[in-house]
């Protein structure tokens, strides 16, 4: 894979780690720009990095489409798309 087409995707793994870390029931909805650079990756068996696979709570040496597949997971439920103005966390509807 081209060192450019991982930039999205590596992105996207270290927003996940920062997402993951934050109290379920605090957190925001997975945000809806991961799905474009995942379904990049869908299909491709090339191995990812250690620290990326760590990330996304994948055994070393996983796939770049079971990163993939972690992240889709994340949306799969979701019925309305967050803003980007609430990634990491929900933000008080009163307030």
């Amino acid at each position: 894979m081209h060192q450019a087409a991982n930039l999205p995707f590596e992105r996207i793994v270290h927003e996940f780690a920062q997402w993951r870390a934050v109290p379920e029931d605090e957190r925001s909805q997975a945000p809806a720009w991961w799905w474009g650079p995942a379904f990049e990756v869908l299909g491709m068996h090339q191995p990812m990095p250690s620290d990326w696979c760590s990330s996304l709570g994948l055994p070393n040496g996983s796939a770049f489409t079971s990163g993939a597949d972690v992240l889709l997971e994340t949306l799969a439920d979701q019925t309305t798309v967050s803003r980007a103005s609430d990634f990491l966390r929900k933000k008080d509807k009163a307030g």
